[in-house]
């Protein structure tokens, strides 16, 4: 599709909320030659301002002044805020990149991507480990997982009080589990507590396909090591990925020969492990580089691809996690959990 006059201009950004991610996308926008950093918003103005005169950009102290002013703007605020100032940019028609989780609840999601689909403005979610260059290559190894096991471990943030290790942590992981497997969840089991704050700090969850595939999914903000990995056993091969690193390391089986004596039985086994080249870069950059991508093609006119189907499933997964740990209800299968078949 030919691109019209003026398409290619330098798009304007904003970022909501001036706190940890909110800095961390000021600095990705700022790295992009082609944006121009037009504000940061947020109730604390002397945060705001120390930020703003680092990256040379104004402070604003309502996302309402951003309207008629950006192309696209980061949503970093607490998640309970995320609908209204979401809403409120895509009714003006900008396009938003709204931090996971996307909203407290699967009825407002479902809303922000029913007001996108009105006004034509794009809504991604900050899934950001689905921009990690290992996970794009892992999608490319993974045919027939067996079983899969998730550990997402790390020291406690003061700064994450309200959100639970769930929404903070495990979101990732059941994102990228059901990208992995293609078959539907049939049963659920889930346990955890609270160590460090109010809500809850480990979860241990496991999930089980339809197609036989089991996950076995950890994350706690209570551990003093971080560690992020993906293991994943298929039929020939163990799969391991550091999201930390974006390394890949496939360890595959070559021979095996036993050996008897009237001592002993010996055993021998020959493997050879298979190191992935992976391209390296800043999954967030890359993450607001696919948004300022897709508002480009929806300023020429092509139709908007959302992502709502993942989106909304990892949501309501993630939802239904925290729901049978705080009831303490340990397990769940395919007739009472809250999606069917890949929907959420």
């Amino acid at each position: 599709m030919a691109v019209r006059a003026g398409d290619e201009r330098r798009l304007r950004a904003g970022v909501v909320g001036a706190g940890h991610m909110g800095q961390y996308h000021m600095l990705a926008y700022a790295e992009l030659w082609d944006i121009d950093l037009v504000g940061v918003v947020d109730v604390d103005r002397e945060r705001a301002k120390q930020v703003a005169a680092y990256y040379d950009t104004q402070v604003l102290s309502d996302h309402h002044e951003l309207i008629g002013t950006v192309d696209l703007a980061s949503v970093a605020v607490p998640t309970e805020q995320h609908f209204q100032v979401a809403s409120d940019l895509m009714e003006a028609g900008i396009g938003v990149l709204v931090e996971k989780p996307i909203t407290p609840t699967v009825e407002e999601a479902r809303e922000l991507f029913a007001i996108a689909r009105r006004s034509g403005a794009v809504l991604h979610v900050g899934h950001v480990e689905r921009y990690n260059g290992a996970v794009q290559e892992l999608k490319k190894i993974v045919e027939r997982p067996i079983l899969i096991e998730s550990r997402r471990l790390g020291p406690f943030a003061p700064r994450v009080q309200k959100d639970s290790v769930v929404m903070d942590l495990m979101i990732h992981d059941l994102d990228i589990v059901l990208s992995l497997v293609d078959s539907p969840p049939r049963r659920l089991t889930a346990m955890g507590s609270s160590v460090h704050s109010g809500v809850i700090d480990i979860a241990n969850v496991q999930v089980g396909f339809e197609s036989g595939t089991i996950a076995l999914i950890t994350a706690s903000r209570a551990t003093e090591e971080k560690i992020r990995t993906l293991a994943i056993t298929q039929p020939d091969a163990y799969v391991v990925l550091d999201y930390s690193e974006q390394d890949i390391r496939i360890h595959r089986r070559a021979a095996q020969e036993y050996t008897l004596n009237r001592e002993s039985i010996r055993y021998r086994r020959a493997s050879f492990v298979e190191h992935v080249q992976v391209h390296k870069d800043n999954p967030l950059k890359l993450e607001i580089l696919h948004l300022v991508r897709a508002v480009r093609r929806a300023r020429t006119g092509e139709p908007i691809v959302l992502a709502e189907a993942e989106d909304l499933r990892s949501l309501a997964m993630a939802l239904e996690i925290e729901r049978m740990i705080r009831d303490g209800r340990p397990e769940a299968d395919s007739n009472t959990l809250p999606w069917s078949g890949h929907s959420a």
